[in-house]
């Protein structure tokens, strides 16, 4: 049984992150021969750079939200979001969810993820699973120390870690700072969980895909975590990140348990890096 993400994307994983974006309008599907870019209702977030922030496509109150369907079958939803900024042992860090709530008849899915992502670095050092997965209960919280290349979960021992760690559901966002090209393989010994390295990402294919949110024109990236959960080897996950800017997961497509899932994205509220400063000076309170 898959037992992680995510965007789950539930995340996912994913999610992997449902909560309605209140005023957000949905963007209407472009011309054939506009297809290069996210419509303009979605694509509003700027790209933020704060004194001793890394520049990344996301800002504080950004929220993805995804229908979701198991076995083809809609059957729940899922969400992204930047909560905040939140100080972790003295280091001002992104709080972002990814939450799925969904399933099949005797079957259900209630997953969160969350993980806190240093600004700066943009290395993990807080990852946390509450997972609820038909029978299957987990709920776990690691401490990640980047600096000393070590993690603990809950009250176990420290146990050895990599440099510039990071966990399932900020990868998403790490591939969202750096893109993937098509045709690109990237083995990254970046898992926080040293045996379970390489994470392979490949750029396969550019697409256009008709989403909810719109029509966009899509790089289609397959991630692999030598885990289980939305990336696992078995799962088979394909990512579509927008060809822009942002580089949004605008469609997943994975394996969960015994079924195939894929969330399409319904709506998007920007971030505003304006919040950012004002989020920061109040951690620090």
């Amino acid at each position: 049984m898959t037992r992680s993400l995510p965007v789950r994307i539930a995340g996912a994983v994913l999610a992997t992150h449902a909560l309605l974006a209140a005023g957000t309008a949905h963007a209407q599907p472009a011309p054939a021969a506009a297809l290069t870019s996210p419509a303009p209702a979605v694509a509003t977030t700027a790209t933020t750079t704060v004194a001793n922030f890394a520049p990344v496509p996301f800002a504080v109150g950004e929220e993805l939200r995804y229908k979701a369907t198991f076995g083809g079958i809609r059957a729940g939803h899922a969400r992204m979001r930047v909560e905040g900024i939140e100080l972790v042992r003295g280091r001002p860090a992104y709080h972002v969810v990814f939450t799925l709530d969904g399933g099949v008849p005797f079957f259900r899915v209630r997953d969160r993820y969350e993980s806190w992502i240093d600004v700066e670095t943009l290395a993990s050092l807080r990852y946390r699973q509450h997972i609820a997965e038909g029978g299957f209960r987990r709920d776990a919280t690691y401490e990640i120390y980047p600096e000393r290349a070590q993690y603990r979960r809950d009250a176990d021992s420290l146990q050895a870690s990599v440099s510039q760690p990071l966990d399932d559901g900020s990868f998403i966002y790490a591939v969202r700072v750096s893109g993937i090209r098509v045709g690109e393989t990237r083995s990254d010994d970046r898992y926080f969980k040293p045996d379970r390295n390489p994470v392979v990402l490949t750029g396969v294919r550019q697409e256009t895909v008709t989403v909810p949110a719109g029509t966009f024109t899509a790089t289609v990236v397959k991630p692999t975590i030598r885990a289980k959960g939305i990336f696992s080897e078995n799962g088979d996950a394909h990512v579509w990140f927008s060809d822009d800017s942002q580089r949004i997961p605008v469609q997943v497509k994975t394996r969960f348990s015994k079924f195939a899932v894929t969330l399409t994205l319904e709506s998007v509220t920007p971030g505003d890096p304006a919040l950012h400063a004002p989020q920061l000076a109040a951690a620090f309170r």
